[in-house]
């Protein structure tokens, strides 16, 4: 049985209301309820959470799937403050024991002291940019995709831990030009992708 925790970053505040991380979560739950050999835990950051519970459900997955809508190009305050205070709990408790290096060549082995080692992330981010701000010439993000701009350092926060990246899913202009049947049919075709073929998660 492969062992899913799925978190729900989204949450509401000023004009977000949430739904749509809520409905991807939904989405996300019953795919995996729906397939053969997996199991689901999730966790919504907007709900009360016990950090050393959240340890324990990083430590039982095999795959973590992240679901955030980003606010001014980074986690909403929320998600960032779960991953403070559960990543701090799992110090030296199975996610982290240290930054990897040594005090006799400090300079070297930065980031190599995850204790999450063989597990997987997935991570979907939701935007009111359009796709196009990330590929088109002289647009915003100047042709830097949402995983090597903006999102390059949550990547790397994962990959301190000593998980593997599966590839993500983004989301755009959600909130001008939403199209949810459409997201949800392309988002749920990803999933098909990496998770009913066993060459891609074994």
């Amino acid at each position: 049985m492969k062992k899913i925790f799925i978190i729900n970053g989204g949450q509401s505040f000023a004009h977000s209301g949430g739904q749509f991380n809520e409905t991807l979560t939904a989405v996300t739950e019953t795919f995996f309820k729906n397939q053969p050999g997996f199991e689901v835990k999730t966790t919504h950051v907007s709900e009360k959470y016990n950090p050393k519970e959240e340890v324990e459900k990083y430590k039982w997955a095999d795959i973590v799937i992240y679901h955030t809508p980003i606010w001014w190009f980074q986690l909403p305050h929320g998600f960032k403050k779960y991953i403070d205070v559960v990543f701090t709990e799992g110090h030296n408790n199975g996610i982290y024991r240290s930054d990897g290096r040594s005090s006799q060549n400090p300079a070297i082995n930065y980031g190599t002291g995850g204790l999450l080692h063989g597990k997987q992330y997935m991570l979907t981010t939701s935007w009111n940019a359009p796709k196009e701000a990330f590929t088109l010439p002289n647009e915003f993000f100047m042709e830097t995709s949402v995983d090597d701009g903006p999102l390059f350092g949550f990547h790397r926060m994962n990959a301190f831990t000593g998980m593997n990246p599966l590839e993500s899913f983004h989301f755009h202009d959600v909130e001008k030009n939403a199209d949810i049947k459409r997201d949800m049919i392309a988002y749920t075709l990803h999933l098909e992708k990496l998770f009913v073929s066993t060459e891609v998660v074994s």
